[in-house]
C-alpha cells in the first residue's frame, strides 16, 4: 500500500521560500533558506514533523525527478537524443549549453528548494516537545531528511562541481544583522570535496538511524543509504573501491534479490519489488500522479529522450533481445512528425515507462540491486579481482539469457562492465554519470555513431563535463563564480 507523501506541502509552503536582491530586501526569498518570525517554533507536534517529512519526500514528485533527471542522465549521454521541441533540451543533448538555459536554472532551484526543506526538519525536529514523538522517531526523521538532502547534493555536485553548502535556515533578517547572515543567504561555492564530505556524513547518519524496512521503497532505509554510499564512493576522487565493495556487500546481503524476469521491473505488476532499493511511488490520483511517464512515449506529440541509433546497435550487437524489447518499442509515426535520426515507419520510444495516460500510477525506480551488483563488479575489477567481477557480470547476463562475458583481463572487463551497465540500466538516468565518473565521457560521446553508421559529430570538451552556474543565481549572489568555459 502506498502512503501519501505530499500532505505536508502546505505546511512547508507556509514557511515561505526566500530569495533576495543582494542587500536591498529585508525579506529575502530564495532556493533553500526559510524565514519565520524570531521566537516562533516551526514544528510544535509529532504531526507537524511527519507532515514536514512527507513534504520533503514529496519533492521526488517535482519536475526534476519526473523529467529532468532522465534528460540529464540519458539525453546528455549516448543513449538518447533530446527529442521533442525544447531548445533547452537541445542545448543539453548537443553539449552547447549556456548559463541562461532554463533547465539549468530550474534544476538548481528544485534541488536547493528540497535541500532547504530538509534543512528545516534536520535542524528543528529534535526541539519538538511532544510525548507522541519519541526520541527514536526524532532520529529516524532526521535520518530520513538527511538521506534526501544527501541525494540532492549528490545531484548538484555531479552537475556543477563546486556548489554552495546551505545547511541552515535564516530565522531573522534586519539591517543590523545583514552583514553577518549575508554569507548564509548568499553563500560562496564550496570545493566539491567538502560537498562530498557532507553527502557521506548525511548518508552515514541515515544508515545509522533510519529503519531497515519501510511501508514501501519510497522511503529511506538502511539499504538505500548503503546503496547511495557505494555510488558516492565510486564517484568521488580519489575513488575508494574498498568502501564501494563494503557498501555494495551491505546491500547485496541486506535481503534484496533480482527479479527472475527482467520485464517484471517495467510491467507495473511488481512495484516496490525485492530488487528495488529506492523507488518514487505514485498513487495515480489527480494530486499524486506521474505525469513524467507520458513525456517519453506516445504519438500525440513528439516525445523526449528518443533512443539513439548507437544504443539500438549496442543491443543488437549483443543479441540482447530481452532487455532491448523491455527498453525500446518501435512505432509507425507516418504523418505525425519527421526526424533526422529515424525513419517514421520504424520510430523508437522508451518502453520502460508504459502507463502514459494521466493520472499515471507508474513508479520510478531510482536505485535497484542490479546497479549495485555491477558497481561491485567494477570495484572488484579495479582492485584486481577480474574473476570475481566476471561472476557478478555473468549473474546479470544470465537473467536475460546471455552467455558469460568473454572479458579475461582488467581492461577488457572495464569495457564489459561499462557495456553491461549501459544495456541493463538504459533510460534509468545513470549513463551520463557513469561515463563521467569513469573518465570515459569525452571519448565515448565524441565517438558516438549516427544513423548512417558514421561518427555523429559531437564535440564534448572538458568544460562540458560540468554545467554552468545559472545566470540568474550569479546575478543575485556576488559570491558565486562561474565554471570555466561559460
Amino acid at each position: 500500500m502506498k502512503r501519501k507523501i505530499n500532505t505536508g506541502l502546505v505546511l512547508l509552503f507556509s514557511l515561505g521560500i526566500i530569495s533576495c536582491e543582494k542587500l536591498l530586501d529585508l525579506e529575502p526569498k530564495g532556493n533553500s533558506i526559510y524565514i519565520q518570525q524570531e521566537g516562533d517554533t516551526i514544528f510544535k507536534s509529532a504531526n507537524d514533523a511527519e507532515a514536514a517529512l512527507g513534504a520533503v519526500y514529496g519533492e521526488f514528485q517535482n519536475e526534476y525527478w519526473q523529467l529532468d533527471y532522465f534528460v540529464n542522465g540519458d539525453a546528455q549521454s549516448d543513449d538518447a537524443y533530446a527529442g521533442a521541441d525544447n531548445p533547452a533540451n537541445f542545448q543539453i543533448d548537443e553539449y552547447r549549453i549556456d548559463a541562461t538555459n532554463s533547465n539549468v536554472n530550474r534544476d538548481w532551484g528544485y534541488l536547493y528548494r528540497t535541500i532547504g526543506r530538509a534543512n528545516v526538519l534536520i535542524n528543528n525536529v529534535e526541539k519538538i516537545n511532544d510525548p507522541a514523538l519519541t526520541a527514536q522517531r526524532k532520529l529516524e526523521i532526521k535520518g530520513e531528511a538527511s538521506f534526501v538532502r544527501a541525494i540532492m547534493y549528490f545531484q548538484a555536485v555531479q552537475l556543477w562541481g563546486d556548489v554552495p553548502l546551505q545547511l541552515k535556515e535564516v530565522t531573522t533578517v534586519s539591517a543590523g544583522n545583514l552583514d553577518s547572515i549575508y554569507p548564509q543567504l548568499y553563500p560562496e561555492r564550496k570545493p566539491k570535496e567538502e560537498v562530498y564530505a557532507l553527502i557521506v556524513a548525511d548518508l552515514e547518519f541515515a544508515a545509522a538511524n533510519v529503519k531497515t524496512v519501510q511501508p514501501h521503497k519510497g522511503y529511506a532505509t538502511k539499504g538505500a543509504a548503503h546503496a547511495y554510499l557505494a555510488k558516492v564512493y565510486a564517484t568521488i576522487e580519489p575513488k575508494d573501491y574498498g568502501k564501494v565493495i563494503q557498501y555494495c556487500d551491505a546491500v547485496i546481503n541486506g535481503g534484496y534479490t533480482l527479479l527472475p524476469d527482467y520485464d517484471m521491473l517495467w510491467n507495473n505488476e511488481h512495484e516496490n519489488s525485492p530488487e528495488a532499493i529506492f523507488e518514487v511511488n505514485y498513487e495515480g490520483t489527480s494530486s499524486n500522479a506521474n505525469w513524467g511517464a507520458s513525456m517519453f512515449s506516445g504519438t500525440e506529440w513528439k516525445k523526449f529522450n528518443i533512443p539513439t541509433n548507437d544504443l539500438v546497435k549496442a543491443f543488437d550487437d549483443e543479441n540482447d533481445a530481452i532487455r532491448k524489447n523491455s527498453s525500446i518499442v518501435f512505432s509507425n509515426v507516418s504523418g505525425l512528425w519527421s526526424d533526422a535520426n529515424w525513419p517514421v515507419t520504424h520510430y523508437p520510444f522508451i518502453n520502460k515507462y508504459r502507463i502514459i495516460t494521466y493520472p499515471s500510477p507508474q513508479n520510478y525506480i531510482l536505485m535497484r540491486l542490479a546497479d549495485i551488483i555491477l558497481l561491485k563488479a567494477e570495484a572488484l575489477n579495479e582492485t584486481g579481482d577480474v574473476n570475481g567481477a566476471a561472476q557478478l557480470v555473468n549473474q546479470i547476463r544470465a537473467r536475460v539469457e546471455l552467455p558469460p562475458t568473454t572479458a579475461s583481463n582488467q581492461e577488457q572487463m572495464r569495457h564489459a562492465i561499462e557495456k553491461e551497465r549501459r544495456l541493463e540500466l538504459a533510460f534509468e538516468g545513470h549513463r551520463w554519470y557513469d561515463l563521467k565518473r569513469t573518465g570515459r565521457a569525452i571519448e565515448v560521446i565524441n565517438s558516438m555513431k549516427g544513423p548512417d553508421g558514421n561518427v555523429f559529430g559531437y564535440n564534448l570538451t572538458v568544460n562540458g563535463l560540468l554545467w554552468p552556474i545559472p545566470q540568474a543565481e550569479l546575478d543575485k549572489n556576488a559570491l558565486l563564480t562561474q565554471n570555466p568555459g561559460y
